[in-house]
């Protein structure tokens, strides 16, 4: 059987987190787990608190031949029992502990803005509005451009005195 420890993907749509997983290699990659080491968080405002990773049962698996995935073994080496950033680590959960304390949440802490996109302005040429005159209709006019105009007076009084 062949071991691997790879990230298992959980969470939801643009809401992604993973677990630190020794799996068979035969397994799907969010399959059957033989053991969680870890979680790793890219949402996490600090960088170096995104991963938590359980060194000696890392160092454990490695011992016993399992092999990392390329994702998993840059975690490993950053936050794994002798890692490169655990001193950062500490750092950074601290002051996530003191905000917490303080009572703000990890959420409150607002995101880096994204620079402004600059948008082609297209100054319009302006030209004089000039009025036209409005012609006048008189009433007899408009009546007798409407389709649905009543018949002349003479017709109706020609039928009704027979």
């Amino acid at each position: 059987m062949a071991v691997r420890i790879r990230l298992k993907m959980m969470g939801r749509k643009h809401r992604p987190f993973f677990r630190l997983c020794a799996m068979d290699g035969r397994n799907p990659r969010d399959g059957r787990v033989l053991e969680e080491l870890g979680y790793y968080d890219p949402l996490v405002p600090e960088t170096d608190a995104r991963a938590i990773l359980n060194g000696e049962r890392i160092a454990y698996w490695l011992g016993v031949g399992a092999a990392p995935s390329e994702n998993a073994l840059v975690l490993i080496k950053k936050y794994g029992q002798n890692g490169t950033h655990l001193e950062q680590q500490k750092a950074a959960l601290e002051r996530m502990a003191q905000k917490r304390r303080r009572g703000i949440a990890v959420s409150d802490i607002p995101a880096p803005t994204p620079r402004p996109v600059k948008k082609k302005v297209e100054k319009a040429e302006e030209q004089p509005v000039v009025e036209q005159p409005v012609e006048e209709q008189s009433v007899v006019e408009q009546s007798t451009n409407d389709p649905v105009a009543v018949q002349p007076e003479e017709t109706v009084a020609d039928t009704t005195e027979e």
